[in-house]
């Protein structure tokens, strides 16, 4: 099973890519875990090192999906 995160910051362009994105991952083949910044932080770091330059990003096997562009994650750090 492929292991996929979902990062963004809950702006306006991020909760569509979520809504879009998220119908279109078979469930049976990928193990989804989504991660809101404004409700866990401590995830920041995280997906930095998963290579995440902007959110929202999808992240598959480690291969990093920039989804459109909401923010950098600099602004994400600094609120």
């Amino acid at each position: 099973m492929k292991k996929a995160v979902f990062y963004h910051a809950g702006c306006p362009v991020c909760v569509d890519a979520e809504q879009m994105m998220v119908g279109y991952l078979d469930k049976s083949q990928v193990d989804l875990d989504i991660v809101h910044f404004g409700d866990d932080a401590s995830r920041i770091g995280e997906a930095e090192e998963a290579g995440v330059k902007s959110v929202p990003a999808l992240v598959v096997d480690g291969q990093v999906y920039h989804i459109n562009y909401g923010a950098s994650m600099e602004d994400v750090k600094n609120g």
